[in-house]
């Protein structure tokens, strides 16, 4: 493994899987919502967004963690492991606001509230997100390997296991 994505619904545990497997792994890793987001809760511009990822597609190894399905693909044909947090809505949605007050390194600024559009986000992710990733999973899995976690104690098994199950740099 030289360069992983970790991708899946908002809440379920995606940069604290990251930060995980970057602790065990040594690779370097890169939060999308960091890159994306600025800390006055604005983003980039698409074009700086696109640049700043095309740097980092380019480096030798790396973990990349946020779906950002726009620009999926391109990771996916970059990418040598995939790892999908494919978890029930409500762990998500627990995930999600268990997180609110929190200052975390994956993101520019602390959360203050649960706001409704992020929980329909949430909510229609497994509609509206999930089958698009599938297909694109499906497309890309020549070359790959895809790893899907359905719950947390999947994710901790992994972990604990590496690199005997993750390989080695």
């Amino acid at each position: 493994m030289e360069k992983a994505l970790i991708i899946g619904c908002p809440g379920a545990g995606k940069s604290r899987f990251a930060r995980a497997l970057h602790q065990v792994s040594g690779l370097p890793l890169y939060h999308l919502d960091l890159i994306w987001h600025l800390p006055d809760r604005t983003h980039l511009p698409r074009q700086a967004f696109d640049e700043k990822l095309g740097e980092i597609l380019q480096e030798k190894q790396w973990i990349i963690d946020g779906n950002y399905l726009r620009t999926l693909e391109r990771r996916l044909a970059a990418c040598d492991t995939v790892f999908l947090l494919d978890f029930p809505v409500e762990l998500c949605l627990a995930g999600a606001a268990s997180r609110i007050g929190k200052k975390r390194e994956d993101l520019p600024w602390v959360e203050t509230e649960f706001d409704e559009e992020f929980r329909r986000w949430i909510l229609d992710f497994g509609q509206d997100q999930m089958p698009q990733i599938h297909r694109l999973l499906e497309r890309y899995r020549a070359g790959r390997r895809i790893v899907v976690f359905r719950t947390r104690e999947q994710t901790e098994d992994f972990l604990k296991s590496f690199p005997e199950e993750g390989g080695k740099n």
